[in-house]
């Protein structure tokens, strides 16, 4: 089957053992959100800063693909130590060259990692210590971007649903999930009540959520596909299957479902 991608080594690393997965909060805190799930990623990028103004601390929360989850976890590593105006000065190439190249089709996702920095660093000399709103996200897809996920823009409306909607739509459908936050996981298991046919997709190995999250998942009857990336969405009037890009195994499969639930 042929692949949509070809990635170095370094990135793959990246992907299977990401660095610095998490949240941050407390004094010194701020956050930098940027994406558009439209283009298929979503980057939270949290920084600690000290009191000579050096990064003490930094972790990521990405909702996205291998390259996202790539870029995400090597500026973590590249801005980690460094002052804040050494951290402005990462750049989407740097990224790039750090991980020994990215495919041309997802360079874009080392402008979300710089960005997401960026936009950490500039809330925090703002005084936006917080983490952002859903509200708040800044988007960073430049109109005409090649999109990550074929045919989601598409389908929006016609089994794509952007967004958490009422479980009882979706009795006894086939729905794949998309995992972002614990509100994602959340609602896979609040489906379980409706459809015995739910499938949790995850980018990274373990879900990014509290472990009572992660039992209650463990003992339902959600199906949990790890280390995966949602790369199409096809059908007629409606949603019909989904191909699914397997990064530990590099391999692209079909799955058919009713209907795909990524963050609003």
């Amino acid at each position: 089957m042929p692949k949509s991608t070809q990635y170095t080594l370094k990135v793959l690393d990246h992907f299977k053992n990401p660095r610095n997965v998490g949240t941050l909060e407390g004094k010194g805190v701020a956050v930098g959100r940027v994406g558009n799930p439209v283009c298929g990623d979503l980057m939270d990028i949290y920084i600690k800063v000290d009191d000579d103004g050096k990064i003490e601390d930094i972790k990521f929360k990405t909702f996205g693909c291998g390259s996202a989850v790539a870029t995400s976890s090597m500026i973590t590593e590249i801005a980690k130590g460094k002052t804040l105006d050494e951290a402005m000065k990462i750049t989407r190439q740097n990224v790039a060259d750090e991980l020994e190249g990215l495919p041309p089709i997802k360079m874009h996702c080392s402008n979300l990692a710089a960005d997401a920095l960026h936009e950490a660093i500039k809330n925090f000399r703002e005084g936006k210590k917080g983490p952002v709103e859903l509200g708040e996200t800044r988007f960073a897809c430049p109109a005409g971007e090649v999109k990550n996920v074929t045919g989601l823009a598409e389908f929006v409306g016609k089994g794509v649903f952007t967004g958490y909607e009422h479980p009882e739509q979706f009795r006894d459908k086939r729905v794949l999930v998309v995992e972002f936050d614990q509100n994602s996981v959340e609602f896979a298991l609040e489906l379980t009540k409706v459809t015995g046919r739910v499938i949790l997709l995850s980018p990274l190995e373990q879900l990014a959520v509290n472990d009572e999250l992660k039992t209650q998942v463990k003992r339902s009857d959600i199906k949990h596909l790890k280390q995966a990336e949602l790369v199409e969405v096809s059908g007629g009037s409606e949603v019909e299957k989904v191909r699914i890009h397997d990064l530990d195994e590099d391999e692209e499969y079909d799955l058919v479902v009713d209907a795909v639930v990524v963050p609003s």
